[in-house]
């Protein structure tokens, strides 16, 4: 896999659904300085990016950033939570992404009908997972196509709708104060969580020391940039109120000035794209991040082979996927993937305390990395999970079902352990 290919793994899986969904939600509580909103948290997943770059230089695994927490804490119970608890919470995100691509295709082939919000989700989940099982080879060059094209669309937008906004919307004098751009950080930061999927490209890369630092930042870079252009042209062209009013349309209605219905059509068009590439790089790391955690103990043997060609892991996620869009309300617990990232973020900066001399890292950039990544979940507990209560009960109920399988599976493998047959010599 080529720096450019990591690359853009990383940027599929930011750039999918949340560009789309985070305008309107980020605008109730920053009003037309969303896009100031954006640059903040860049920096702040530039200062995570750095922590994760310098690891994975220094310690690179197909176990990606849960392979950083061993190596700081050991392959105990904490890691192994973490573990199930990332690849639970990976599931998640895949179906909720899926199905946001099935509501899109929904609206434009079926009238929005229900079933087909389902069908076309799980549709994608297979085409994705079959993808997948193919290698990583085949994952990168659609994800390169895939991101090529969202990236080219969100260009034309960018540049059409800045070259004809009006700058009065987007005079300082308007802002709200710094309390509310601060709070809004805390929702504009999840459009950056999905750069951690770049340190699981470590075992396809010819180089990782030198790549993966390089895929991170570039990746970083592109997504930072293309957020604070989208949201430029958008709120320079739409009041706060009218973004917040269109929700998930604002992008299409902000089109249309200059470009008409084929605005909406393209916004439609990139929404299917970045949705079927942020699947993609979400079941990504499920085969190397498995195989790795089965050959540490942590995951159960069978999680460390493959089904013909396609590895238990990744089977095990997609069924995953599957069970949670056909069964579960996934509006009610939107918030999940991004509370449960920004622990394991935490999680990892606080392991890499004790590896810093290794890596050669900055301890001070690694405490102003942790205390604005906590510092972004405690406004996010405070504002987004005090609203949304089936988020937090849904929080707690994988936590305590992570414990619960990482106990089990433990006590499972001492026994086994204990039972298995020793070897000794015998003469003659």
């Amino acid at each position: 896999m080529t720096v450019a290919q990591a690359t853009f793994i990383g940027v599929g899986s930011m750039v999918g659904a949340g560009i789309f969904a985070l305008l309107g939600a980020a605008g109730a509580v920053a009003g037309s300085a969303v896009w100031l909103s954006f640059l903040i948290a860049g920096a702040i997943a530039g200062l995570q990016g750095y922590s994760f770059a310098k690891l994975g230089a220094t310690f690179p695994s197909g176990g990606g950033l849960l392979a950083f927490l061993a190596h700081g804490f050991g392959e105990g119970h904490f890691a192994g939570v973490v573990s199930w608890l990332f690849y639970v919470t990976g599931a998640i995100v895949a179906a909720m992404v899926a199905s946001s691509f099935g509501g899109y295709a929904s609206s434009v082939f079926a009238g929005d009908d229900p079933f087909w919000v389902t069908a076309f989700a799980v549709a994608l989940v297979l085409v994705m997972t079959a993808l997948n099982a193919v290698g990583s080879n085949a994952v990168a060059r659609v994800q390169s196509v895939i991101v090529r094209i969202v990236l080219g669309i969100l260009t034309v937008f960018a540049v059409v709708t800045i070259a004809n906004w009006d700058p009065a919307l987007l005079d300082p004098a308007g802002y709200p104060g710094v309390r509310e751009i601060i709070a809004s950080v805390a929702l504009t930061f999840f459009a950056f969580l999905g750069f951690g999927v770049i340190t699981f490209t470590a075992k396809d890369l010819s180089n990782p020391k030198r790549q993966l630092p390089r895929a991170v930042y570039i990746a970083l870079a592109i997504a930072t940039t293309i957020y604070v252009a989208v949201a430029l042209g958008v709120f320079g062209t739409l009041s706060a109120e009218q973004v917040v009013d269109y929700g998930t349309t604002a992008l299409a209605e902000a089109a249309r000035p200059v470009l008409g219905d084929w605005g909406y059509v393209l916004m439609v068009i990139t929404a299917l794209f970045s949705t079927a590439g942020a699947v993609n790089a979400s079941l990504y790391p499920s085969v190397g991040m498995t195989q790795h955690l089965a050959k540490v103990g942590q995951f159960p043997p069978v999680f460390g082979r493959s089904l013909g060609r396609a590895p238990v892991g990744l089977l095990g996620m997609a069924a995953l996927a599957i069970l949670f869009v056909t069964l579960f309300d996934l509006n009610k617990i939107a918030s999940i993937g991004s509370a449960v990232a920004l622990l394991v973020f935490s999680a990892v900066t606080i392991s890499h305390f004790r590896l810093y001399r290794q890596t050669g890292a900055s301890l001070i950039v690694l405490i102003i990395a942790l205390v604005a990544t906590l510092g972004t979940f405690v406004v996010f507990v405070t504002t987004t999970l005090v609203n949304e209560p089936a988020t937090a009960v849904a929080l707690v109920a994988i936590l305590v079902l992570a414990i619960v399988i990482d106990l089990v599976w433990k006590r499972v493998r001492a026994r086994r352990e204990h039972d298995a047959p020793t070897v000794t010599d015998h003469d003659g």
